[in-house]
């Protein structure tokens, strides 16, 4: 078989043989076929796709270029989630204590963030003492008696993903669907969960600019994670303002802790009401969403969630003492408002902008060897839909740095204000089921 051939009959748009994808993924990782190749490959794909069957096929073949999880000795059902990342997105850190304070066992395997802000682990780490190296073994105890686990991706999971990935990353062949669902699903499906929810966003802080390219990537991804016997679902929601208030590993955290105990704003605690009635349903746990959110809401409301979120960050080796007492942990030395000069309502708050600002104060990283600043950020005092006077706060800034007058620009021309307040329209657009 010969690789100039597979990427020929692609290019004109023809469709592969199972055993074509497989050659190209085994050969790719074993470094019998060159990254110019992989790179025509992947630009022949960009152009003219994969149909459902390549794309699964091709997802099957890189999830098993490495280790694959078993979670079999784990009892009961095994969910996940993940999300395509936004500004803001905290999601984790409420939403794994709210389904495991109902019964559901996850098992996350989860990255580091580049660009905005941290990751789910970075923002993990900003609690002190906190471990997201667990031992196999220790992973898998963890969710067995508590009923949650939240770790770095270990051992050798997905080789082709982080060979490909870095290889469209420079070559400008991101951007196709069955590329960006091929990369996710492996990773996901070699975490050995059996049920799977995918939050796919889209607005300007999201990589899918459009509601109609969300729908189209989270078709192509539960189709996948489906024709590979996985029970896979996925939400569609909106990313044109940050999530929640907070934006900065730190003070995401704080937020997460103030949504366990009640006090999460509204966008937020509907996200994570709505996702996790989804997961219960898919661990046989409730037979319809309406009974499940009434549980998690029951588990919010009591405490129970938070209870379960204080015995995850203990179990990882945490300071529990920071989650009980928040003001403990470090503050930014230079806290700055920024102030409304003209009056209406909240028409926009441009994501991507608040996002880039917080990552210039030091809370995100431009490249994986840049150090992240924990107590940096942004905190939104205002959002889509409210009424703001002259002079009030629209956001406040946390940084280090001793210079940030561009920040404050940029955080006050992410606010639209207008004289009519704008429709409301729910965080959670759409369920895509099949």
């Amino acid at each position: 078989m010969q690789m100039q051939e597979i990427i020929s009959k692609k290019r004109h748009g023809e469709k592969l043989l199972d055993e074509e994808i497989a050659f190209f993924i085994k050969e790719y990782v074993k470094g019998t076929i060159p990254d110019y190749q992989a790179s025509s490959f992947c630009m022949a794909v960009c152009c003219n796709g994969m149909d459902a069957h390549e794309t699964a096929v091709l997802t099957d073949c890189m999830m098993h270029s490495g280790d694959v999880v078993d979670l079999s000795k784990i009892p009961g059902v095994k969910v996940d989630k993940h999300s395509t990342g936004g500004v803001g997105d905290k999601t984790s850190l409420v939403l794994g204590p709210l389904v495991a304070s109902a019964g559901v066992k996850l098992a996350k395997m989860s990255g580091r963030g580049l660009g905005f802000t941290g990751g789910t682990l970075d923002k993990m780490e900003s609690i002190p003492g906190m471990r997201i190296d667990l031992t196999q073994e220790e992973f898998f105890k963890q969710v067995s008696t508590i009923g949650m686990a939240i770790i770095g991706q270990t051992g050798n999971l997905v080789p082709a993903d982080k060979k490909l990935y870095a290889l469209r990353d420079v070559t400008g062949t991101v951007d196709s669907i069955p590329l960006i669902a091929s990369s996710i699903m492996s990773k996901k499906l070699a975490s050995g969960s059996d049920s799977i929810l995918l939050d796919v966003k889209f607005g300007s802080g999201a990589f899918m600019k459009t509601m109609e390219d969300a729908r189209l990537l989270a078709k192509a991804m539960v189709k996948i994670g489906n024709s590979l016997k996985r029970n896979t679902k996925a939400i569609l929601t909106d990313m044109s303002q940050p999530l929640g208030l907070a934006v900065g590993n730190i003070l995401e955290v704080k937020e997460a802790i103030a949504t366990l105990k009640g006090n999460g704003p509204k966008d937020f605690v509907e996200l994570c009401l709505s996702a996790g009635s989804i997961m219960l349903v898919q661990a046989n746990v409730c037979r319809t969403k309406e009974e499940a959110r009434k549980i998690l809401e029951k588990n919010l409301n009591s405490g129970l969630a938070y209870k379960k979120f204080l015995e995850f960050v203990e179990a990882q080796g945490g300071d529990i003492s920071y989650i009980e007492h928040p003001e403990k942990f470090d503050v930014s030395k230079n806290i700055v408002e920024v102030k409304a000069e003209k009056e209406g309502y909240c028409h926009e708050i441009t994501a991507i902008q608040i996002g880039l600002a917080a990552m210039h104060l030091g809370a995100g990283r431009a490249t994986k060897e840049d150090s992240i600043d924990y107590t940096a950020g942004i905190v939104l005092n205002k959002k889509v839909g409210d009424k703001v006077l002259k002079g009030e706060t629209l956001a406040t800034i946390y940084t280090n740095k001793n210079i940030f007058d561009e920040e404050i620009r940029m955080v006050k021309e992410a606010f639209i204000l207008q004289k009519e307040q704008p429709e409301f329209l729910p965080i959670v657009r759409d369920i895509i089921e099949e």
